[in-house]
């Protein structure tokens, strides 16, 4: 068939423009303008062959073979189509793993069924020569486009240089068209400004507002022996007796247990009083050590309640119509930085809950976001590939990235946040 077609090897491309630009392989260094690229690679690819564009193959990995954005962004355009091998980490670094199958298979298949008389491969790894060479033994003729090198040298295999029947190099000039240095300035916080990020999980939970229920009795509740003590003791010239002090309750450690030895022996004292006199037992928390067996039942209380809880979620609030253009605001605008998902998912929320005034019950509890919403944001941010890493773990930093952009632009967006939020 008189057609040509284009295989590209994502990790070469996007590796060896980012090592030009920015003097650095890491692919994030650099933005890409993928409508731009494809239109330059189709119209590049029709002037050296003289041939019209068949297809655009775009091989790249991704972690479980997910599509991440530019993934989604690529696979609804004209004439391209996306395969994915997988992306592991193993001594620390990520590996990709498939790609190099994948593009040889598609290589000779396409030479094999005659679906072209031309291709063109960018790509630099020799493990491609046994598909070139098959190709060209069906009469395919392969033209080799190799990226201009940081350094001046090459960039490719030199058996792939040397086995391809048409050799090209696209300068700097036809690179800028299409790529650019990123701008990391205003995606990631400030240096200075990291430490209100580790505030999310070194801050203490804030206190329950006053518009929130109150406490349940104590009878209904179990007490920390010393708060049995508070409650038990007589009032003081004749006042009535004061009320133990409201704390956050959190479990408490071994020595915390054996500094209570005395209180606790007391509580059981009075406990043992007040069945041989008809009242009613005082319950408290059970310790259990290591070294005893069997199952203790113990007492389930109520998960703390805070005033954020009572808002609604993202998914409440938005409508199906909304849905639809948020996915297309994700595959075309969205570019899957964890500081910038935060701030799109605070963006929506805040605008269709309508009533910025609903959300200053947040800020007393700044930087925890409520149970459900933080839930649902991390949800969000999954969509982008941020929560994929190795055997599943979440990368703290992007976790940390998420939230921190979250609360800035909620303190754009809600009253009194600026008071809150350090930027």
């Amino acid at each position: 068939m008189d057609r040509c077609v284009v295989l590209v090897d994502a990790g070469y491309l996007l590796g060896a423009a980012a090592s030009l630009l920015a003097g650095d392989p890491s692919r994030s260094k650099v933005t890409v303008d993928h409508i731009a690229l494809i239109a330059a690679l189709r119209e590049r690819a029709e002037a050296e062959t003289g041939l019209p564009l068949l297809r655009i193959y775009w091989f790249d990995a991704a972690p479980e073979r997910r599509p991440m954005p530019e993934h989604r962004r690529l696979r609804v355009l004209p004439r391209v189509t996306v395969r994915l091998g997988a992306l592991t980490r193993a001594e620390g670094r990520w590996v990709q793993k498939g790609v190099d199958a994948a593009m040889h298979a598609e290589l000779s298949e396409l030479a094999r069924n005659r679906a072209c008389a031309d291709v063109v491969l960018i790509t630099g790894d020799g493990d491609l020569l046994p598909g070139m060479m098959s190709a060209k033994e069906h009469g395919v003729v392969v033209h080799l486009w190799a990226l201009q090198a940081a350094d001046g040298d090459f960039n490719q295999s030199e058996d792939l240089v040397g086995e391809a029947d048409e050799r090209r190099v696209l300068d700097r000039e036809w690179i800028e068209g299409s790529f650019s240095l990123r701008d990391t300035s205003s995606v990631f916080p400030s240096p200075g400004a990291r430490h209100d990020i580790a505030k999310i999980l070194a801050a203490p939970p804030a206190a329950p507002p006053a518009t929130l229920p109150a406490p349940l009795p104590a009878a209904q509740v179990p007490d920390e022996p010393a708060a049995v003590a508070a409650s038990a003791a007589p009032a003081v010239n004749g006042s009535s007796p004061q009320p133990a002090a409201a704390g956050l309750k959190v479990v408490p450690t071994p020595k915390d247990l054996a500094g209570r030895s005395a209180d606790r022996q007391a509580a059981v004292a009075q406990q043992q009083n007040g069945q041989q006199h008809g009242g009613a037992p005082q319950t408290g928390p059970v310790l259990r050590w290591s070294s005893d067996r069997g199952w203790i039942d113990r007492p389930v209380t109520e998960p703390a309640v805070t005033a954020g809880d009572g808002l609604p979620t993202l998914a409440q609030v938005t409508t199906a119509e909304q849905r639809w253009a948020d996915r297309e605001e994700d595959i075309t605008s969205i570019g899957g930085d964890a500081h910038e998902v935060g701030q799109v998912f605070a963006r929506r929320w805040t605008s269709r809950i309508g009533d910025a005034e609903r959300l200053t019950v947040l800020w007393p509890g700044y930087p925890r976001i409520p149970h459900r919403v933080d839930g649902e944001l991390l949800r969000y941010a999954a969509r982008f590939g941020l929560l994929a890493h190795k055997d599943d773990q979440i990368d703290e930093h992007d976790r940390y990235a998420i939230r921190a952009g979250f609360w800035k632009e909620l303190a754009a967006r809600v009253p009194g946040g600026d008071l809150v939020v350090d930027d």
